[in-house]
């Protein structure tokens, strides 16, 4: 006899299969808030975490060196991907939040298991998966194990759909194809490992290389030796990338700025003789972090940073050295 505590039962079961289907691929919103717990602000609603746009827009600035030093100091010292073949838009600089995609090498059986779920969820060919998933501000990150032979998923339509959703280009461990058309973009900055004019085969026949499939929609990825987390910083500038965890992001643009504010005061300050390089490139004696106090009221609207975020540096200065005085 069907008790309602046995229907409840059943109908329990039955969502958990189908939650268990949908996120044989894809992480589950449960399973990204527990995998990026360190991170307490906002998160999109299949549960990455979402830097805010201002710090996205500032960390365009911060330099490679400037990153690595923050988030070492903080534990994470293997999050710069290097020994990119390509790379489109050379002297641009790319910035946004990680989506992460993984493939694997095709192998029929699991390929049929994947593709099948996937057109129960109403999905189309595997490459286009994530990125009908893209929001503005992502990077588009995925692992293609550096597939070149038959292993593009990429080319300028699928570029386009990723370009027009988020406004930015790619970092991806594999071949493009068409990379005349992404050039054309302008914007599509992109780091890639080779170029191939072949094509991954969508459809799994019995008589074509089954060369892709995918695996993995917001998981941890690996690109080259780092392990990748869906919301990450991206970073991509100066030939390398390097994935900032979103929970040291706001650190990151903080720490930069004022270091940029410091090279600035004290380089001037030695063009002008007022202080050495010994002294500037020293631990700064008080008479030195008062001047540096000073000159950033005297030329708050004129500096490469934000007014509110030198106006931030002053506060957090002058609090300093009235606790430092009341000891």
């Amino acid at each position: 006899m069907f008790t309602p505590k046995r229907l409840l039962f059943a109908l329990t079961l039955f969502v958990g299969l189908k939650q268990a289907d949908a996120q044989f691929v894809q992480a589950s919103k449960d399973e990204l808030i527990a995998l990026t717990s360190d991170w307490k602000g906002e998160r999109f609603p299949d549960g990455r975490p979402k830097v805010p746009d201002d710090i996205i827009r500032r960390m365009k600035a911060v330099t490679i060196e400037e990153a690595w030093a923050t988030i070492s100091s903080a534990g994470f010292r293997y999050q710069i991907a290097e020994g990119w073949g390509e790379i489109i838009n050379r002297d641009s600089v790319l910035v946004g939040r990680a989506f992460t995609t993984t493939f694997m090498p095709g192998r029929p059986d699991v390929w049929k298991a994947i593709d099948s779920m996937g057109k129960k969820e109403g999905r189309r060919a595997q490459n286009v998966w994530a990125v009908e998933q893209l929001s503005k501000g992502d990077v588009y990150v995925a692992d293609q194990f550096g597939a070149k032979r038959n292993g593009p998923t990429i080319g300028d339509r699928v570029g386009t759909a990723i370009y027009t959703r988020t406004g930015n280009g790619i970092v991806y461990d594999g071949a493009l194809r068409d990379v005349e058309g992404l050039k054309e973009m302008g914007g599509f900055t992109s780091f890639f490992s080779s170029y191939d004019p072949s094509y991954h085969n969508p459809g799994g026949g019995q008589n074509r290389d089954l060369t892709t499939m995918i695996v993995g929609i917001n998981k941890p990825t690996r690109i080259r030796t780092v392990t990748v987390m869906p919301g990450d910083v991206v970073l991509g500038k100066m030939g390398v990338v390097i994935f900032i965890p979103p929970q040291l992001a706001e650190r990151v643009v903080t720490s930069s700025e004022l270091v940029r504010l410091e090279d600035m005061f004290g380089q001037l300050r030695i063009r002008e003789g007022k202080y050495t390089a010994g002294q500037i490139d020293a631990r700064w004696a008080d008479n030195i972090q008062k001047d540096f106090t000073q000159w950033l009221k005297d030329n708050v609207n004129k500096l490469p940073v934000g007014r509110e975020q030198v106006q931030e540096i002053i506060r957090q200065r002058e609090s300093t050295s009235q606790q430092t005085n009341s000891y």
